[in-house]
Protein backbone atom coordinates (compact mmCIF):
# COMPACT_ATOMS: atom_id res chain seq x y z
CA UNK A 1 0.00 0.00 0.00
CA UNK A 2 1.33 3.39 -0.55
CA UNK A 3 -0.15 6.40 0.32
CA UNK A 4 -0.17 9.63 -1.96
CA UNK A 5 -0.40 13.20 -1.33
CA UNK A 6 -4.33 13.65 -2.71
CA UNK A 7 -3.02 16.28 -5.32
CA UNK A 8 -0.43 13.96 -6.65
CA UNK A 9 -3.15 10.74 -7.14
CA UNK A 10 -2.89 10.21 -10.93
CA UNK A 11 -5.94 7.57 -11.39
CA UNK A 12 -4.52 6.46 -14.93
CA UNK A 13 -1.99 4.55 -12.79
CA UNK A 14 -6.04 2.14 -11.71
CA UNK A 15 -8.19 2.79 -14.05
CA UNK A 16 -8.48 1.40 -17.40
CA UNK A 17 -10.54 2.49 -20.42
CA UNK A 18 -13.78 0.28 -20.29
CA UNK A 19 -12.94 -0.33 -16.58
CA UNK A 20 -16.23 -0.24 -14.12
CA UNK A 21 -15.37 1.56 -10.79
CA UNK A 22 -17.43 1.01 -7.59
CA UNK A 23 -17.52 2.86 -4.23
CA UNK A 24 -19.91 2.87 -1.17
CA UNK A 25 -23.39 4.64 -1.21
CA UNK A 26 -24.63 7.40 0.59
CA UNK A 27 -22.39 8.30 3.65
CA UNK A 28 -19.94 6.00 2.34
CA UNK A 29 -18.50 7.49 -0.82
CA UNK A 30 -15.11 8.66 -0.37
CA UNK A 31 -15.69 12.25 -1.57
CA UNK A 32 -11.87 13.12 -2.09
CA UNK A 33 -11.59 9.85 -4.08
CA UNK A 34 -14.48 10.17 -6.49
CA UNK A 35 -14.38 14.20 -7.17
CA UNK A 36 -10.56 13.53 -8.74
CA UNK A 37 -11.95 10.83 -10.82
CA UNK A 38 -14.06 12.99 -12.13
CA UNK A 39 -11.49 15.93 -12.67
CA UNK A 40 -9.61 13.05 -14.53
CA UNK A 41 -12.06 11.09 -16.23
CA UNK A 42 -10.97 12.71 -19.88
CA UNK A 43 -7.54 11.78 -19.33
CA UNK A 44 -7.98 8.33 -18.55
CA UNK A 45 -10.34 7.57 -21.51
CA UNK A 46 -14.54 6.19 -21.54
CA UNK A 47 -15.07 4.05 -18.49
CA UNK A 48 -18.31 3.25 -16.20
CA UNK A 49 -19.25 3.81 -12.69
CA UNK A 50 -21.54 1.79 -10.75
CA UNK A 51 -22.86 4.35 -7.87
CA UNK A 52 -25.60 3.18 -4.79
CA UNK A 53 -27.86 5.82 -3.26
CA UNK A 54 -26.08 8.89 -3.85
CA UNK A 55 -26.54 12.82 -2.27
CA UNK A 56 -23.22 14.03 -3.79
CA UNK A 57 -22.14 16.03 -6.80
CA UNK A 58 -20.87 13.24 -8.54
CA UNK A 59 -23.97 11.73 -10.83
CA UNK A 60 -23.47 14.81 -12.75
CA UNK A 61 -24.87 14.91 -16.34
CA UNK A 62 -21.54 16.67 -17.43
CA UNK A 63 -19.69 13.68 -16.47
CA UNK A 64 -21.30 11.59 -18.83
CA UNK A 65 -18.66 12.93 -21.36
CA UNK A 66 -16.27 10.02 -20.34
CA UNK A 67 -18.55 8.46 -18.06
CA UNK A 68 -21.24 5.83 -18.24
CA UNK A 69 -23.19 5.45 -14.89
CA UNK A 70 -24.96 2.56 -13.35
CA UNK A 71 -27.31 2.10 -10.36
CA UNK A 72 -29.83 0.18 -8.80
CA UNK A 73 -31.67 3.12 -7.51
CA UNK A 74 -32.59 6.13 -9.55
CA UNK A 75 -33.60 8.47 -6.13
CA UNK A 76 -31.72 11.48 -4.82
CA UNK A 77 -28.60 12.85 -7.04
CA UNK A 78 -28.93 10.06 -9.53
CA UNK A 79 -32.00 11.20 -10.46
CA UNK A 80 -30.49 14.22 -12.15
CA UNK A 81 -29.12 11.62 -14.61
CA UNK A 82 -32.10 9.63 -15.06
CA UNK A 83 -34.75 12.80 -16.06
CA UNK A 84 -31.98 12.94 -19.20
CA UNK A 85 -31.82 8.77 -20.11
CA UNK A 86 -28.02 9.01 -18.69
CA UNK A 87 -28.73 6.33 -16.04
CA UNK A 88 -28.14 2.44 -16.74
CA UNK A 89 -30.69 1.04 -14.01
CA UNK A 90 -30.12 -2.74 -13.05
CA UNK A 91 -33.78 -3.97 -11.82
CA UNK A 92 -32.43 -6.46 -9.20
CA UNK A 93 -33.33 -7.88 -5.83
CA UNK A 94 -30.85 -6.13 -3.69
CA UNK A 95 -29.79 -9.80 -1.99
CA UNK A 96 -28.86 -10.34 -5.86
CA UNK A 97 -27.12 -7.30 -6.06
CA UNK A 98 -23.54 -8.77 -5.25
CA UNK A 99 -23.13 -11.24 -7.56
CA UNK A 100 -24.07 -9.41 -9.97
CA UNK A 101 -21.29 -6.66 -9.01
CA UNK A 102 -18.66 -8.73 -8.24
CA UNK A 103 -18.44 -9.96 -11.81
CA UNK A 104 -18.05 -6.38 -13.20
CA UNK A 105 -16.22 -3.88 -10.99
CA UNK A 106 -12.81 -3.44 -11.42
CA UNK A 107 -12.17 -0.85 -9.36
CA UNK A 108 -12.84 -0.47 -5.63
CA UNK A 109 -12.58 3.02 -4.02
CA UNK A 110 -13.34 2.69 -0.75
CA UNK A 111 -13.84 5.57 2.24
CA UNK A 112 -12.40 4.00 5.37
CA UNK A 113 -11.66 5.15 8.86
CA UNK A 114 -8.07 5.31 10.29
CA UNK A 115 -6.39 1.53 11.31
CA UNK A 116 -6.62 0.08 14.74
CA UNK A 117 -3.80 -0.94 16.63
CA UNK A 118 -2.67 -3.70 14.07
CA UNK A 119 -2.76 -1.97 11.00
CA UNK A 120 -6.62 -3.08 9.91
CA UNK A 121 -9.14 -0.61 8.60
CA UNK A 122 -12.97 -0.71 9.86
CA UNK A 123 -15.25 -0.03 6.58
CA UNK A 124 -17.10 2.45 8.66
CA UNK A 125 -20.60 3.18 7.57
CA UNK A 126 -20.89 0.98 4.87
CA UNK A 127 -20.71 -2.75 4.37
CA UNK A 128 -23.74 -3.94 2.16
CA UNK A 129 -22.19 -4.52 -1.01
CA UNK A 130 -18.84 -3.65 -0.69
CA UNK A 131 -18.05 -6.58 1.56
CA UNK A 132 -17.82 -9.19 -1.84
CA UNK A 133 -15.60 -6.55 -4.31
CA UNK A 134 -12.93 -6.26 -2.11
CA UNK A 135 -11.66 -9.88 -2.71
CA UNK A 136 -13.15 -9.61 -6.47
CA UNK A 137 -11.69 -6.39 -7.54
CA UNK A 138 -8.61 -5.79 -9.37
CA UNK A 139 -7.58 -2.73 -7.95
CA UNK A 140 -8.55 -0.91 -4.71
CA UNK A 141 -7.89 2.58 -3.86
CA UNK A 142 -8.38 3.86 -0.15
CA UNK A 143 -9.60 7.17 1.52
CA UNK A 144 -8.90 7.05 4.87
CA UNK A 145 -10.57 9.71 6.77
CA UNK A 146 -9.58 10.96 10.28
CA UNK A 147 -13.72 11.77 10.82
CA UNK A 148 -14.76 7.99 9.36
CA UNK A 149 -16.08 6.69 12.63
CA UNK A 150 -14.55 2.77 13.36
CA UNK A 151 -17.67 0.85 13.14
CA UNK A 152 -17.65 -3.04 14.12
CA UNK A 153 -18.28 -5.52 11.30
CA UNK A 154 -18.30 -8.86 9.51
CA UNK A 155 -14.91 -7.24 7.66
CA UNK A 156 -11.55 -5.16 8.22
CA UNK A 157 -9.54 -5.01 5.55
CA UNK A 158 -5.73 -4.62 6.00
CA UNK A 159 -3.07 -2.35 4.34
CA UNK A 160 -1.91 -5.15 2.31
CA UNK A 161 -5.15 -5.46 0.51
CA UNK A 162 -4.90 -1.91 -0.59
CA UNK A 163 -3.06 -0.60 -3.70
CA UNK A 164 -3.07 3.05 -3.44
CA UNK A 165 -4.66 5.35 -0.35
CA UNK A 166 -4.95 8.92 0.85
CA UNK A 167 -5.02 10.68 3.70
CA UNK A 168 -8.01 13.14 4.59
CA UNK A 169 -10.23 14.96 7.21
CA UNK A 170 -13.84 15.85 5.62
CA UNK A 171 -17.20 14.97 7.33
CA UNK A 172 -19.24 12.12 5.97
CA UNK A 173 -21.86 13.01 3.85
CA UNK A 174 -25.61 13.22 5.58
CA UNK A 175 -28.58 11.52 4.16
CA UNK A 176 -31.40 13.29 6.71
CA UNK A 177 -34.81 12.38 5.93
CA UNK A 178 -37.59 14.60 5.36
CA UNK A 179 -39.34 15.77 8.38
CA UNK A 180 -42.87 14.02 8.65
CA UNK A 181 -46.05 15.86 8.41
CA UNK A 182 -49.06 15.39 9.82
CA UNK A 183 -50.29 12.78 7.14
CA UNK A 184 -47.06 11.25 7.23
CA UNK A 185 -47.30 11.20 11.27
CA UNK A 186 -50.92 9.20 10.99
CA UNK A 187 -49.50 6.68 8.71
CA UNK A 188 -46.89 5.75 11.45
CA UNK A 189 -49.54 5.97 14.02
CA UNK A 190 -51.62 2.64 11.91
CA UNK A 191 -48.73 1.25 11.16
CA UNK A 192 -47.13 1.54 14.56
CA UNK A 193 -49.79 -0.02 16.37
CA UNK A 194 -49.47 -3.64 14.60
CA UNK A 195 -46.04 -3.84 16.25
CA UNK A 196 -45.76 -5.60 19.24
CA UNK A 197 -42.91 -5.68 22.01
CA UNK A 198 -40.48 -8.21 21.02
CA UNK A 199 -40.57 -7.67 17.27
CA UNK A 200 -37.31 -7.52 15.23
CA UNK A 201 -37.98 -4.34 13.14
CA UNK A 202 -35.97 -3.33 8.92
CA UNK A 203 -36.77 -0.12 7.57
CA UNK A 204 -36.76 1.31 4.55
CA UNK A 205 -35.83 4.85 3.63
CA UNK A 206 -37.75 8.05 3.76
CA UNK A 207 -39.88 10.12 5.97
CA UNK A 208 -42.76 7.46 6.66
CA UNK A 209 -40.05 4.52 8.02
CA UNK A 210 -38.41 7.03 9.97
CA UNK A 211 -41.72 8.27 11.89
CA UNK A 212 -43.25 5.06 12.10
CA UNK A 213 -39.80 4.41 14.31
CA UNK A 214 -40.16 7.74 15.79
CA UNK A 215 -43.31 6.22 16.72
CA UNK A 216 -42.38 3.11 18.72
CA UNK A 217 -40.72 4.52 21.95
CA UNK A 218 -43.30 3.12 24.36
CA UNK A 219 -42.27 -0.26 23.19
CA UNK A 220 -39.75 -2.68 24.56
CA UNK A 221 -37.30 -5.55 23.77
CA UNK A 222 -37.38 -4.50 19.98
CA UNK A 223 -33.93 -5.57 17.88
CA UNK A 224 -32.74 -3.97 14.60
CA UNK A 225 -32.05 -6.01 11.44
CA UNK A 226 -31.73 -3.64 8.32
CA UNK A 227 -30.50 -2.77 5.58
CA UNK A 228 -30.16 0.87 6.28
CA UNK A 229 -29.82 2.17 9.71
CA UNK A 230 -31.25 5.80 10.23
CA UNK A 231 -31.53 8.38 12.74
CA UNK A 232 -34.46 6.89 14.62
CA UNK A 233 -32.96 3.66 15.57
CA UNK A 234 -31.06 5.95 18.13
CA UNK A 235 -33.77 7.25 20.06
CA UNK A 236 -35.01 3.96 20.83
CA UNK A 237 -31.45 2.15 21.36
CA UNK A 238 -31.09 5.28 23.99
CA UNK A 239 -34.56 4.97 25.55
CA UNK A 240 -34.07 0.80 26.18
CA UNK A 241 -36.65 0.20 23.32
CA UNK A 242 -34.57 -1.65 21.46
CA UNK A 243 -32.11 -4.45 23.32
CA UNK A 244 -28.71 -5.78 22.12
CA UNK A 245 -27.11 -5.38 18.93
CA UNK A 246 -28.94 -3.58 15.63
CA UNK A 247 -27.36 -5.28 12.51
CA UNK A 248 -27.52 -2.92 9.22
CA UNK A 249 -25.40 -2.82 5.88
CA UNK A 250 -25.10 0.80 5.84
CA UNK A 251 -25.88 3.89 8.12
CA UNK A 252 -28.29 6.47 6.17
CA UNK A 253 -28.96 9.41 8.25
CA UNK A 254 -27.12 12.18 9.68
CA UNK A 255 -23.98 13.10 12.20
CA UNK A 256 -25.67 12.35 15.44
CA UNK A 257 -26.09 8.62 13.61
CA UNK A 258 -22.58 8.59 12.91
CA UNK A 259 -21.38 9.54 16.31
CA UNK A 260 -23.74 7.55 18.01
CA UNK A 261 -22.36 4.28 16.06
CA UNK A 262 -18.46 5.22 16.27
CA UNK A 263 -16.29 2.57 18.40
CA UNK A 264 -19.98 1.58 20.08
CA UNK A 265 -20.61 -2.35 20.51
CA UNK A 266 -24.12 -2.53 19.88
CA UNK A 267 -23.83 -1.62 16.29
CA UNK A 268 -22.67 -4.43 14.13
CA UNK A 269 -22.48 -3.98 10.18
CA UNK A 270 -22.78 -6.55 7.98
CA UNK A 271 -22.82 -7.54 4.41
CA UNK A 272 -25.87 -7.84 1.97
CA UNK A 273 -25.13 -11.83 2.39
CA UNK A 274 -26.08 -11.46 5.95
CA UNK A 275 -28.82 -8.70 6.35
CA UNK A 276 -31.43 -9.71 3.00
CA UNK A 277 -31.16 -13.62 3.33
CA UNK A 278 -33.87 -15.56 3.56
CA UNK A 279 -33.30 -18.06 5.83
CA UNK A 280 -31.17 -15.56 8.47
CA UNK A 281 -34.33 -13.77 8.20
CA UNK A 282 -36.96 -16.09 8.36
CA UNK A 283 -35.13 -16.97 12.04
CA UNK A 284 -35.83 -13.97 13.59
CA UNK A 285 -38.71 -13.47 15.88
CA UNK A 286 -41.44 -11.21 14.55
CA UNK A 287 -39.47 -9.54 12.10
CA UNK A 288 -41.24 -6.87 10.92
CA UNK A 289 -40.96 -5.34 7.17
CA UNK A 290 -41.06 -1.67 7.04
CA UNK A 291 -41.18 0.21 3.48
CA UNK A 292 -43.19 2.37 1.36
CA UNK A 293 -44.04 2.16 -2.07
CA UNK A 294 -44.92 4.61 -4.50
CA UNK A 295 -48.14 3.44 -5.31
CA UNK A 296 -49.96 -0.13 -4.82
CA UNK A 297 -53.11 -1.56 -6.99
CA UNK A 298 -56.18 -2.75 -5.62
CA UNK A 299 -54.46 -6.74 -5.79
CA UNK A 300 -51.27 -5.56 -3.34
CA UNK A 301 -49.45 -5.31 -6.37
CA UNK A 302 -46.51 -2.62 -5.36
CA UNK A 303 -44.95 -0.24 -7.63
CA UNK A 304 -41.25 1.40 -5.76
CA UNK A 305 -39.72 2.15 -8.81
CA UNK A 306 -41.38 4.68 -11.44
CA UNK A 307 -43.43 7.70 -10.84
CA UNK A 308 -44.81 9.94 -13.92
CA UNK A 309 -43.16 8.29 -16.16
CA UNK A 310 -39.35 8.52 -14.58
CA UNK A 311 -37.49 6.42 -12.17
CA UNK A 312 -36.83 7.74 -9.51
CA UNK A 313 -36.84 4.57 -6.70
CA UNK A 314 -35.75 0.83 -7.06
CA UNK A 315 -36.42 -2.86 -6.54
CA UNK A 316 -34.11 -2.46 -3.68
CA UNK A 317 -34.11 -5.07 -0.49
CA UNK A 318 -38.44 -4.59 -0.09
CA UNK A 319 -39.07 -8.37 -1.82
CA UNK A 320 -36.34 -9.65 0.09
CA UNK A 321 -37.45 -8.32 3.91
CA UNK A 322 -41.33 -8.97 2.67
CA UNK A 323 -40.64 -12.81 2.29
CA UNK A 324 -38.63 -13.06 5.24
CA UNK A 325 -41.43 -11.42 7.15
CA UNK A 326 -44.28 -13.97 5.73
CA UNK A 327 -41.68 -16.40 6.69
CA UNK A 328 -40.78 -15.36 10.63
CA UNK A 329 -43.28 -16.66 13.17
CA UNK A 330 -45.37 -13.24 13.39
CA UNK A 331 -43.65 -11.58 11.26
CA UNK A 332 -45.37 -8.19 10.01
CA UNK A 333 -45.01 -7.52 6.11
CA UNK A 334 -45.66 -4.24 5.76
CA UNK A 335 -45.91 -1.55 3.14
CA UNK A 336 -46.92 2.19 4.72
CA UNK A 337 -47.79 4.79 2.03
CA UNK A 338 -49.46 8.35 1.84
CA UNK A 339 -53.09 7.34 0.63
CA UNK A 340 -52.73 10.54 -2.02
CA UNK A 341 -49.83 12.35 -3.36
CA UNK A 342 -50.17 15.63 -5.43
CA UNK A 343 -53.85 15.51 -5.14
CA UNK A 344 -53.53 12.11 -7.29
CA UNK A 345 -54.69 8.25 -5.22
CA UNK A 346 -51.61 6.32 -4.57
CA UNK A 347 -54.13 3.56 -4.19
CA UNK A 348 -55.01 2.66 -7.83
CA UNK A 349 -56.50 -0.16 -10.13
CA UNK A 350 -53.50 -0.57 -12.64
CA UNK A 351 -49.83 0.53 -11.72
CA UNK A 352 -48.65 3.60 -13.79
CA UNK A 353 -45.07 1.61 -13.25
CA UNK A 354 -43.73 -1.41 -13.07
CA UNK A 355 -44.63 -4.75 -10.64
CA UNK A 356 -41.47 -3.84 -8.07
CA UNK A 357 -43.48 -6.31 -5.63
CA UNK A 358 -45.80 -9.05 -6.94
CA UNK A 359 -49.27 -9.50 -5.70
CA UNK A 360 -48.57 -13.32 -4.85
CA UNK A 361 -45.70 -11.46 -2.16
CA UNK A 362 -48.48 -8.58 -0.92
CA UNK A 363 -48.69 -8.22 3.04
CA UNK A 364 -50.09 -5.67 5.02
CA UNK A 365 -51.04 -2.10 3.21
CA UNK A 366 -51.13 0.65 5.37
CA UNK A 367 -52.55 4.63 4.79
CA UNK A 368 -53.90 7.22 7.22
CA UNK A 369 -57.27 5.81 6.40
CA UNK A 370 -56.03 2.37 7.88
CA UNK A 371 -54.84 -1.05 7.72
CA UNK A 372 -55.51 -3.59 4.78
CA UNK A 373 -54.24 -7.78 6.24
CA UNK A 374 -54.21 -8.58 2.20
CA UNK A 375 -52.80 -12.14 3.44
CA UNK A 376 -54.98 -15.29 2.52
CA UNK A 377 -57.66 -13.17 0.86
CA UNK A 378 -58.90 -13.88 -2.08
CA UNK A 379 -58.19 -11.12 -4.91
CA UNK A 380 -61.85 -9.98 -4.57
CA UNK A 381 -61.74 -9.70 -0.70
CA UNK A 382 -58.10 -7.33 -1.30
CA UNK A 383 -60.01 -5.18 -3.67
CA UNK A 384 -62.56 -4.37 -0.98
CA UNK A 385 -60.20 -3.76 1.93
CA UNK A 386 -57.55 -1.77 -0.49
CA UNK A 387 -60.76 0.70 -1.20
CA UNK A 388 -61.51 1.03 2.17
CA UNK A 389 -58.12 2.12 2.98
CA UNK A 390 -57.78 5.02 -0.01
CA UNK A 391 -58.89 8.53 0.46
CA UNK A 392 -62.65 8.88 0.88
CA UNK A 393 -62.29 11.12 -2.12
CA UNK A 394 -60.87 8.29 -4.32
CA UNK A 395 -63.45 5.68 -3.18
CA UNK A 396 -66.24 5.93 -5.29
CA UNK A 397 -63.88 6.09 -8.47
CA UNK A 398 -62.14 2.64 -7.81
CA UNK A 399 -65.35 0.88 -6.60
CA UNK A 400 -66.35 1.40 -10.50
CA UNK A 401 -63.32 0.61 -11.47
CA UNK A 402 -62.95 -2.45 -9.13
CA UNK A 403 -65.71 -4.00 -11.14
CA UNK A 404 -63.76 -3.70 -14.90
Amino acid sequence: MATTEPSRLDFRHFVRPGDMVAWGQASGEPLTLTEMLMRQRRAIGAFRVFTGISYSATPDPQFTDSVEFFSYHGGASNRRLGELGRLGIIPCHYSQLPEILRSQIAVLLLHLSPPDSRGNFSLGVTHDYLVPLIDSARTIVAEINDQMPWIEGERTIAASEIDATIETSRPLLEAPARPPDGVDRAVAAKAASLIEDGATLQTGIGALPAAILAALGDRRHLAIHSGALVDPAVDLMESGAVEGTAVAGCLLGTQRLFDFAANNPRIAMRSIARTHDIGVLAALNKFTALNTAIEVDLTGQVNAEVADGQYIGAVGGAVDFIRGAHRSRGGLPIVALRSRAGGKSKIVKRLSGPVSTARADAGIVVTEHGVADLRRLSIEERIRRMIDIAHPDDREALERQGGD
